[in-house]
């Protein structure tokens, strides 16, 4: 489907960060399956009130798009409930085939496609509600201050049908929570198990497409899927990998007091591999998946796998970090710079010096240089 991207930026913006922002919008957009054949940005340090963009980039937007056949239009933000109203209300005044969506909405579509275990679908369910939730009411909201006609009896329909939609999304919500709660608790005693046996757990963490998957894979053999789009891991999957000279046929551990280190002769660790973290997620999205999260919180080491090779690297650690921390993930991490098979060996180098004090680890997950480092890091952390 042809779809128009629009988002407005300040004014004093960098050019770098400004087509950071409108290309990473782009990738959300080809990862949902259509084709970009408009794309603006227009400056203003304050957002318009009722559109977001303003009425004029709007209507030039609309009208480049239909003049195109284009069917929807995406801003690059998380607009009020209001605002998307107003556009959709203009769209439908002028009779046009054009749909309007912010980024959250395109994010959560993306969400959907991807959900394939009906714990996913359900947390897909929960952040729609609550994403859509306040829009429904804005809506009501405004129907009853049009009145439907001004009648005082439409008035009061308004305002009844919008109370109808809030008690219904809200049973619906709790109900949905309590059936991730039941995933939850099947986690938790998942996770119960594993202490008892003494499994240690590494969970991947980082930025949406920086490879996490693939080095799930390289790690565990496991053959999860690994793709280069936005979001290609929604649910948690969960691999065997072994610290061991012969991993290929891992014999058991000593027991304790032989004199040998039990990794001389092959330790099992379990690998947890979750959704990619992107800027801007609202916290009502981030907790929809708190379950989803769960086991990277609870892992032993987190990697935080990054993708060296991206020129917003330093904000998109920044913003992993700072999602991690929000959700409570506190526990020993290694700094995995991925995909340094696109780069040269000055720019390693260069890299290597710039975040020392990070102590990372420089690999390729795809032709496997730096998984040996790796393993044998994850063995000394673990003790």
């Amino acid at each position: 489907m042809k779809t128009i991207i629009v988002d407005i930026a300040p004014r004093n913006i960098k050019t770098e960060d400004l087509e950071a922002r409108m290309t990473e919008l782009e990738s959300l957009v080809s990862t949902y399956g259509d084709t970009v054949v408009v794309k603006r940005i227009q400056k203003r340090d304050t957002p318009d009130y009722t559109t977001y963009v303003g009425t004029g980039k709007l209507d030039e937007m609309i009208t480049a798009g239909e003049e195109l056949g284009a069917e929807r239009i995406i801003i690059g933000n998380i607009l009020k409930p209001a605002q998307i109203y107003h556009i959709n209300e203009i769209l439908r005044e002028r009779k046009s085939k054009i749909q309007a969506w912010d980024r959250i909405d395109l994010i959560l579509k993306i969400f959907d496609q991807h959900a394939h275990s009906p714990e996913a679908k359900l947390q897909i369910e929960l952040a729609s509600i609550r994403h859509m939730g306040p829009r429904i009411f804005g809506m009501g909201m405004e129907l009853s201050r049009q009145g439907w006609g001004g009648s005082g009896a439409m008035r009061g329909l308004g305002e009844t049908n919008t109370e109808i939609m809030k008690r219904h999304l809200r049973d619906h919500e709790l109900r949905i929570i309590e059936k991730l709660e039941k995933y939850a608790r099947t986690r938790s005693e998942h996770r119960k198990a594993r202490k008892r046996k003494d499994l240690k757990t590494v969970g991947i963490v980082g930025y949406t497409n920086a490879g996490k998957s693939t080095l799930m894979n390289t790690l565990t053999h496991k053959g999860v899927l690994a793709e280069d789009k936005l979001f290609a891991t929604l649910g948690t999957s969960v691999g065997k990998m072994w610290l061991s000279p012969h991993p290929a046929s891992p014999p058991a551990p000593l027991p304790e007091g032989e004199g040998e280190s039990a990794y001389a002769h092959g330790k099992e660790i379990l690998i947890n591999d979750t959704i990619g973290f992107i800027r801007d997620l609202p916290p009502e999205l981030i907790r929809a998946f708190s379950s989803t999260l769960e086991d990277s919180i609870e892992a032993d080491i987190l990697l935080h796998v990054i993708d060296a090779s991206d020129p917003k690297v330093l904000e998109k650690i920044d913003i992993v970090d700072s999602t991690l921390s929000n959700i409570g993930a506190e526990q020993p991490r290694i700094y995995v710079f991925n995909k340094i098979d696109h780069m040269s060996e000055l720019a390693i180098l260069m890299m290597r010096e710039q975040f020392a004090d990070l102590n990372p680890l420089f690999i390729s997950a795809v032709t496997k240089r730096g998984i040996e480092e790796l393993k044998k890091r994850i063995g000394e952390m673990m003790g």
